[in-house]
This record gives C-alpha cells, structure tokens and sequence, in this order.
C-alpha cells in the first residue's frame, strides 16, 4: 500500500523524488570537482618527488656540445673526471633514488584526467589519474637496462594525505 510516495506529479512523493535528485546530483558534482583536486595534489607531489639534486655520477648533458659552461656544471666539475670541452653537465639519479631531471620532459609531460563512473543507483565515482606520456617513464621506474629509478609510489605517498583530506571534507 503506498500513502503518499506514490511519484505523481505534483504528490508529496514527486516532491521527495525531486529533492534527492538535486542533491544527489549536486554531491556528484562535489566528487567530481574533489576528483580534480585530488589530481593537482598528485601533480604537486609529482614535482616535489621529481625536482632536487641526486647524487648518481655526473654526465655530460647530449647536445650541448661547444656551449659556454653554466654556473650548475662549473660546480659539477670536480666529479665529472674528465676535461670539460664546452657542453653542460648533469648528476644523474643513483640506483633506487627517483629519476634526475636531465631534459626536464619527465616532469613536464604528464596527463591529468579524473574517469567518472557510473557506481549503483544515480552514484558516481571517480578516479584522480595523473598518467607519465614519457615512453621512458615505465623504463625508469621498473629499471629497464638498469637499476630502478622509482617514483610511483614516492609521489603517491607523498599525495596521500591531501587526497585524504579531500576526500573526507563533509559533502553538505
């Protein structure tokens, strides 16, 4: 027996129905823009982990042949071994420490998307991604012709707590 939920137009029951649509729609809304946060938080931390000095062996940057030493290579001199002829050097990342910043396409080449789906009833979720578009990334990370550069999981730790935050801020 239904007394007055009944979904016609106009009933008490139509009004209810109305009034939780707004407001599911408008806490979909709320995750979604929360889902963007998230995936700046993840940014930030990504700069974070992947900026700074290593202390890997010292190189000589490809094709910076024949140009005026910097101030960073004059420092990195001492460690490089061998008699600098024009170019630029830079320390690269030791085994297990995250990548060093040689080009700067690492940090710089990243695809920020938040995927909505569909979850029971009118719900969203969301996942916050923030995707490397450096072929080489995966390379690094796992260490491919080399000892692993990791720095997945130290951008994700170093997220966590902000995501967290997020997250968890009341929906009203």
């Amino acid at each position: 027996m239904k007394l007055w939920a009944d979904g016609k137009e106009g009933s008490a029951g139509a009004a209810v129905e109305a009034v939780i649509k707004e407001q599911v729609e408008e806490i979909n809304r709320k995750v979604l823009a929360r889902g963007e946060r998230a995936v700046s938080a993840l940014r930030s931390a990504e700069m974070q982990v992947l900026e700074g000095e290593r202390s890997g062996k010292v190189y000589k940057k490809p094709g910076t042949y024949g140009s005026t030493p910097s101030k960073d290579t004059r420092k990195l001199l001492g460690d490089y071994g061998h008699k600098l002829r024009g170019g630029q050097l830079y320390r690269a990342s030791a085994p297990g420490e995250a990548p060093a910043r040689r080009t700067g396409n690492l940090r710089m080449h990243w695809k920020r998307s938040v995927k909505k789906r569909k979850a029971a009833g009118r719900y969203v979720s969301v996942v916050a991604v923030l995707e490397s578009k450096e072929p080489y990334a995966y390379d690094l990370e796992k260490g491919k012709g080399m000892a692993p550069r990791p720095f997945v999981d130290k951008i994700k730790s170093k997220a966590e707590p902000e995501i967290r935050k997020i997250f968890e801020e009341p929906y009203t």
